[in-house]
């Protein structure tokens, strides 16, 4: 069964340039045999024929994969911080034409979010946000810009108010003005060459699903990503233990600053 599971890895990153070896194994593996027994196949092979030939498999199972779970406005405190402490800051620092990325950007609440609380900011509108993610799926429903009430559920009511209007009884669309700030791209973390002099690196509850390896690596390259006092901001399920060791220097709980 490790055999198989190596020849899975191999083919798979052959189709999709994922690379499985990046991320935690027993996890992950879990997974995969979830759709498997799903589309009732029979192992791994059977099932990287399957992903050769159907297309909406394919699809699915990149989804699937990716682990698309985000929200607006996901854990309150910690946007309330950008809001308060560090949009200020970046301003002081740069001044006009701030450079924001939201990596592994998932449906589109975060980088939706974070056009909201800079656009809410006056005179902050000359900001831009690179939002990227692996999954072509979840960049067209980002681009449609239409979500669950669910997903709404933590955002401040001024927000929705100023910022939505009402689809149905379950859905709310974003405004269309807050497009304008945003550039939504296909992008592997682990494989693509990431964007430079950014101000604002957001990824947040991405890379728990990484080995330590795999995280070391992609923390390093989001340093050299940043403009000197940029600052990474990533969620509650992350830890960057030896963040003084790359070199960042820690601005509050899940705010990573290089230093100027």
């Amino acid at each position: 069964m490790e055999l198989d599971y190596e020849y899975f890895k191999r083919e798979v990153y052959k189709i999709t340039q994922i690379d499985l070896n990046a991320y935690k194994e027993k996890q992950m593996k879990r997974r995969i045999d979830t759709l498997i027994l799903r589309h009732h196949l029979t192992g791994y092979e059977s099932f990287v024929s399957c992903l050769k030939n159907d297309k909406e498999v394919l699809e699915e199972f990149v989804n699937y994969l990716t682990i698309n779970v985000s929200e607006f406005y996901r854990n309150p405190d910690q946007w309330r911080i950008l809001e308060k402490d560090i949009i200020p800051l970046l301003s002081e620092r740069f001044g006009s034409g701030i450079k924001i990325w939201s990596a592994a950007c998932s449906t589109g609440d975060e980088p939706y979010t974070l056009a909201m609380v800079f656009s809410d900011k006056p005179g902050r509108s000359d900001f831009s946000i690179y939002a990227t993610d692996i999954d072509k799926q979840v960049l067209d429903q980002a681009k449609s810009g239409i979500y669950p009430k669910k997903a709404l559920s933590d955002l401040p009511k001024e927000y929705k108010d100023k910022y939505f209007s009402t689809e149905n009884d379950a859905t709310f669309k974003v405004d269309p003005s807050l497009r304008k700030y945003i550039r939504f791209e296909k992008h592997n973390l682990l494989l693509d060459p990431f964007p430079k002099n950014q101000h604002l690196i957001v990824c947040r509850n991405v890379l728990i699903y990484f080995t330590e390896e795999a995280k070391e690596a992609i923390f390093e390259k989001f340093y050299d990503s940043l403009a000197p006092g940029g600052v990474l901001f990533l969620g509650s399920t992350e830890q960057m233990i030896n963040y003084k060791k790359i070199g960042y220097e820690r601005k509050a709980s899940f705010f990573f600053e290089k230093p100027l």
